[in-house]
């Protein structure tokens, strides 16, 4: 049977992973949630001194890059695979707001995204694969067969973010999460590497007002165009 890729790309806290796992799991194929490699990243970075002054030491982290082991592993309890970091279940850690302060700036490090753009290569060279990001259909699969770029407001992006970490436990205000998606947004549309922007074969997708069924059934139906 023909299987594609489908890349998935967009703003930070637009659902890309949850819309990519469900995607996945329907079709049967292989789901691959590039923020959380850079995540894992960044909560490396945090555990091993490569924060300094709430900077990033850009060359003490290059330096251990090869350190760094990242890898996906399917839980069938969760039905979906989770990350390892150097073989430890990171997968909760690397949902805090203290790690997503440090995605962005992490994620503009030249030599970060090449380590981890040929790994995401490598995952996708049999094709059955959705994976989500920042440049999946523009750097990674520039020839993915489906391309979707998602998109909402600010103000919708952060209210379901801050609504996710208070259903976790986390102590955080609205603000402060508002203020994070508004400093994500800037650092990933302006970074000289691979900066976020809409592919122009890419599907414009904004799912301000969609429940995650909707948003679904109509990606579905987008792969059901490309697939006759």
């Amino acid at each position: 049977m023909k299987k594609i890729i489908i890349a998935i790309d967009g703003f930070s806290s637009t659902g890309k992973s949850t819309i990519a796992k469900k995607l996945a799991d329907n079709l049967g194929y292989i789901y691959v949630d590039t923020g959380a490699m850079y995540r894992s990243v960044a909560l490396y970075a945090l555990q091993n001194d490569c924060i300094v002054n709430e900077e990033v030491d850009e060359e003490k982290l290059i330096s251990e890059l090869d350190s760094i082991k990242i890898y996906f592993k399917y839980n069938p309890q969760l039905g979906f695979a989770e990350v390892f970091l150097n073989d430890e279940n990171v997968e909760s850690e690397i949902r805090t707001l203290e790690v997503s302060k440090y995605v962005s700036p992490v994620a503009t490090i030249s030599e970060v995204r090449k380590k981890l753009v040929e790994q995401q290569q490598e995952m996708g060279k049999d094709k059955g694969i959705v994976m989500d990001g920042r440049d999946i259909g523009t750097v990674v699969f520039p020839d993915a067969e489906l391309k979707i770029f998602m998109t909402a407001s600010a103000e919708t992006r952060a209210e379901r973010r801050y609504k996710e970490l208070r259903d976790r436990g986390d102590s955080i205000t609205f603000d402060e999460v508002l203020d994070n998606v508004v400093t994500r947004d800037r650092i990933d549309t302006s970074r000289e590497d691979s900066p976020l922007v809409k592919a122009k074969d890419a599907i414009e997708f904004d799912n301000s007002k969609m429940t995650i069924d909707q948003q679904l059934n109509a990606i579905k139906e987008l792969v059901k165009e490309k697939l006759n």
